[in-house]
């Protein structure tokens, strides 16, 4: 009985937390766009995709703490009506045509009501609507390399993460805010976008499979060496977005975050003529993209 009381308890607390976790707001739980301290929840969404996706968790955690609910009230009553000194003599039925029916047929109404929202979310992440832009992104151990294939003139570049001197100089140069370099996050070239476009990311390995995530974005995709995979966004505030790198690839897999700044089409327009000069003319290899055709 102490076994079943201790187990008992277990479920009713991971039900209760389950169901707090999807009645309380996402902006109670979690930051926007980076981690936020005593975070529960999944980032604060700023795409269709990833509002979605929040969505989609909030319903499945209702029908977890239903359906756990009704679990746990099922285990108090047997262990009450049908304990050997409540039921002295057990009852020797083998079969029950109702019971056998309800429990099959209830299950797969349960997984046709989770399927069908599901399949619309993957049509939603796998149709790649029209794009304004295309950013492709390339893994390595241990970075990401980004190119922007424009027309006017291609360039690329690599964004490294910044080590805590480096972090520190930047923030006491003014070069970047404060709350805008968190700890293993801050980089040193930041990818832009503009807001409210489409974004189509192209997604490579150079060396071993990485995982390109953006937990604010929704997005969340390998990138294989020899294989170029798709995923797209449309973020719909500015602001700066940090994912990290989520395939352990090696021994500095945890230093090789994501950070995209949205930004609006003036200063998008600004920051691309600049990075045409600036990244032109860059002597690592890696920082040029290959010529057309190629």
């Amino acid at each position: 009985m102490r076994f079943l009381s201790r187990t008992l308890a277990t479920v009713a607390a991971m039900a209760l937390a389950a169901g707090a976790t999807a009645l309380l707001p996402d902006a109670a739980l979690a930051g926007t766009g980076m981690p936020s301290d005593w975070q529960m929840n999944l980032q604060g969404p700023a795409t269709e995709v990833s509002e979605y996706i929040h969505w989609f968790h909030n319903w499945l955690n209702v029908i977890i703490f239903i359906i756990s609910i009704f679990v746990l009230g099922l285990l108090v009553y047997v262990a009450w009506r049908f304990n050997e000194k409540a039921n002295p003599v057990p009852s020797k039925t083998t079969h029950h045509a109702l019971l056998e029916v309800a429990w099959t047929v209830i299950p797969v109404l349960i997984l046709v009501v989770i399927a069908i929202p599901s399949f619309r979310l993957l049509k939603l992440q796998l149709e790649i609507p029209q794009a304004d832009l295309t950013v492709k992104v390339t893994g390595k151990q241990w970075y990401w390399s980004y190119e922007y294939p424009q027309d006017g003139g291609a360039f690329g570049f690599d964004s490294l993460m910044l080590d805590e001197k480096q972090r520190a100089e930047a923030i006491s140069s003014n070069k970047i805010a404060a709350a805008e370099a968190p700890r293993l996050l801050a980089v040193d070239n930041e990818a832009v976008v503009p807001v409210g476009k489409i974004v189509r990311i192209q997604v490579t390995g150079a060396d071993v499979i990485h995982k390109f995530t953006v937990p604010s974005f929704g997005i969340k995709i390998d990138a294989i060496p020899g294989r170029l995979n798709e995923t797209w966004f449309k973020a719909d505030r500015e602001g700066i977005y940090y994912g990290q790198c989520s395939f352990i690839c090696g021994q500095n897999h945890s230093y090789m975050p994501i950070a995209f700044r949205v930004v609006s089409a003036e200063k998008y327009a600004a920051w691309l003529a600049d990075s045409k000069k600036k990244f032109a003319n860059a002597d690592d290899a890696t920082n040029k993209v290959a010529a057309a055709g190629q």
